[in-house]
């Protein structure tokens, strides 16, 4: 199995099962493409000459001696390798007893209203609720009792927003800190959160227990307040860019990070990169909206060129 792609001017081609990497010029690129989908080499080497028949650099030698490089490379394996481990892949139930994390879904619930949400504001189109301390020590006991020899353990308080239930995260947090001795774990916690709930309790707290806290922001202020609104149709980056400060840097800036969304609303996100950079953040994530096909914050076929030269321009944020 192979995965093509261009990337800074550069043809990639990587062999999945063998982990090699190659970059190659355009007609080694499309060499391999034709061989990848089944041509016989005969026939491939037929359609390269058709498609460089009006470039005269690109000969009949240099075909076949790209085809001669294609097949010494998968001669030593290094290109179209074969897949060692299939015999050994099975059902996944049977794979293993072993269970390293848990997203605990804390709050049926949320205290924003964000449009492009795909958990539909925390409800997952479903009633809001929160989640109780004896579901949630029964999760944790689960995970122990499935973990096998792992010592470390991994949790994310999730939702909706798991502040909401903030009660209920610290007495699981207690509860794991008063079992891991006993069970041989360390239990790894990481908070996911839009902002609005933090206090300086809750900053004391998570820089005390928490692994990592993923903090939700957009970027420019008017990206942000654009989808991240509250029930009042508020947007909330003047309420939770402070708060988002005050707890990176009472953590040293470190073990977090922020992760924002781009939408047709900001394909251009490098300026939201470079606004949130500009904030006093470096640990950034920006990732694609999930919505449903017509949804207005849906990426265009345009957006997404837009997208891909953001990638390529990557370097221009300072």
């Amino acid at each position: 199995m192979i995965h093509q792609y261009k990337l800074n001017g550069y043809n990639i081609v990587l062999d999945v099962y063998s982990g090699s990497v190659h970059a190659v010029d355009e007609l080694a690129y499309a060499a391999i493409a034709l061989v990848d989908a089944g041509h016989p080499r005969a026939e491939a080497a037929d359609l390269l000459a058709k498609k460089y028949a009006d470039h005269p650099e690109v000969t009949a030698e240099d075909i076949n001696d790209c085809f001669d490089d294609i097949e010494e490379l998968k001669a030593d394996g290094k290109l179209f390798a074969e897949d060692i481990y299939a015999d050994h892949a099975f059902d996944f139930k049977n794979r293993s007893t072993v269970v390293k994390a848990l997203c605990l879904h804390v709050a049926h619930t949320c205290n924003l209203n964000c449009e492009y949400c795909f958990a539909a504001q925390g409800k997952f189109h479903g009633q809001s609720g929160l989640m109780s301390f004896e579901t949630g020590k029964r999760a944790l006991d689960f995970l122990v009792e499935h973990s096998g020899t792992r010592h470390n353990l991994e949790v994310d308080f999730f939702g909706g927003e798991p502040l909401m239930n903030f009660e209920v995260c610290k007495q699981l947090v207690a509860y794991a800190r008063s079992i891991e001795k006993e069970k041989g774990k360390n239990f790894r916690f990481t908070l996911t959160t839009n902002g609005i709930g933090i206090t300086d309790e809750v900053i004391e707290w998570a820089n005390k227990e928490c692994y990592n806290v993923v903090l939700s922001l957009d970027g420019r202020k008017e990206i942000n307040d654009r989808f991240r609104k509250d029930i009042a149709g508020r947007g909330s980056y003047d309420r939770i860019v402070p708060k988002f400060q005050k707890l990176v840097a009472a953590r040293g800036g470190k073990n977090y990070y922020m992760r924002g969304t781009f939408t047709h609303a900001n394909p251009d996100f490098l300026k939201d990169i470079q606004c949130m950079l500009d904030l006093g953040f470096t640990e950034l994530s920006m990732e694609p909206v999930v919505c449903a096909p017509g949804d207005p914050a849906e990426l265009t076929a345009e957006d997404r060129k837009i997208v891909m030269e953001q990638y390529e321009d990557r370097k221009s944020v300072v």
